[in-house]
């Protein structure tokens, strides 16, 4: 059965998004479709875990203004930290009257389903442009009832509280990193670590925004140089104690605008 007629309002919705494309885009604001993210007991899911490895969003200094992205926006994690302002559009019944923005952090991966076409359900497909936002944005935007929004999203400057945050993990053969609260661009594209008794070492990203590299820096005071995506490096040095443990979290300087 065709799914325009089964769902008109759907049908609608398509032809909404391609309506109001060039006009967007000629504004700085690029088009895309949001929906809100649930777990299956109907919790909303991006505040917890993630694939950008940024653990539980509510202890983090990212609180509850996130979204997970579609493949095309996660850009294999590369994307993690971002800022996105998004505000619903051109859905009178959806909408909330002024078209009000949110602010957004990127922190999740929003998976495809093959078994649903792209614009039926298949929301994250690859190459759509899709946000699943966290309760807090959602509704700061939409109707809680809404099934899928058009919206329009701009990247924007991150404003943080306090310094880097260095989160290190792994073993004596295994050294990683997560890298959080990054200000300013907030996507990290290059990062390297530092031991007193080394010379600058770049690192691989491994995941998210975790980076790996294999050293042993046990017992050496750590420092970190980090690249924004925008081009600006920080340097924090001595960040770590040589008495540092894996699994504590250290701060470092934080990118000005």
């Amino acid at each position: 059965m065709d799914s325009g007629l089964k769902h008109p309002s759907l049908h609608l919705f398509v032809l909404l998004c391609c309506l109001f494309q060039a006009t967007a885009e000629d504004g700085g604001w690029k088009i895309a479709t949001a929906t809100l993210s649930r777990d299956k007991d109907g919790s909303s899911s991006v505040t917890t875990g993630g694939a950008c490895g940024y653990g539980d969003l509510r202890q983090s200094s990212y609180g509850g203004y996130s979204a997970g992205l579609s493949g095309k926006l996660f850009n294999r994690g590369s994307s993690c930290g971002a800022c996105l302002e998004v505000r619903c559009v051109n859905h009178i019944r959806w909408c909330l009257q002024g078209s009000p923005s949110v602010v957004v952090t990127a922190t999740d991966f929003c998976p495809p389903n093959s078994g649903l076409s792209s614009d039926y359900g298949g929301w994250c497909n690859f190459p759509k442009e899709h946000l699943e936002l966290s309760h807090a944005a959602f509704t700061g935007i939409a109707e809680t009832r809404a099934e899928i929004i058009p919206v329009q999203y701009r990247r924007v400057k991150c404003g943080r509280r306090g310094g880097l945050r260095f989160s290190l993990n792994g073993s004596s053969h295994f050294f990683q990193v997560l890298i959080s609260n990054v200000g300013l661009d907030g996507e990290v594209v290059g990062v390297k670590v530092k031991g007193h008794q080394t010379a600058w070492i770049p690192m691989a990203r491994n995941w998210g925004q975790n980076w790996h590299s294999s050293l042993d820096l046990i017992g050496q005071s750590l420092s970190f140089e980090v690249t924004l995506i925008g081009g600006k490096t920080i340097a924090s040095y001595d960040v770590a104690p040589p008495y540092w443990r894996f699994g504590m979290t250290y701060q470092g300087k934080q990118f000005l605008s």
